[in-house]
């Protein structure tokens, strides 16, 4: 059995996803952008401010299904320009200083609404 995760502190889904689900001890999180959850904007056209805010959304969405950075698996990066790769390097690992997750980085020709990063990850509960 699935449970679909929403929290009203990260942005609503953009298409026919759910920003989390849980199955048995585990919470799939969807790509996160840097979207502002009550405008639904961009909080800035730098990578750096995206970076900021997927990391704040991301952590609204493992919150809410009862997990955290602590208990992340996986993660998956996605980026518009690989000469973001160090400054969202750094930004990510804030989030995890200790015992970092599994991850790969990619660049891709473009992301949804032409973000400059998008990243989703994979936490047990």
């Amino acid at each position: 059995m699935k449970k679909i995760i929403h929290t009203s502190n990260a942005p609503d889904a953009i298409g026919p996803y759910s920003q989390a689900v849980v199955h048995d001890d585990l919470v799939y999180c969807s790509g996160q952008i840097g979207l502002d959850p009550e405008s639904m904007e961009f909080v800035g056209d730098d990578v750096t401010s995206q970076a900021e805010q997927v990391m704040k959304n991301l952590k609204a969405v493992l919150e809410e299904a009862g997990s955290g950075f602590n208990k992340v698996i996986k993660c998956s990066i996605y980026l518009d320009d690989m000469d973001n790769f160090g400054t969202v390097n750094e930004i990510y690992g804030k989030y995890f200083e200790n015992d970092p997750p599994a991850r790969e980085t990619v660049a891709v020709k473009t992301l949804p609404k032409n973000c400059k990063v998008e990243i989703g990850c994979i936490a047990h509960l």
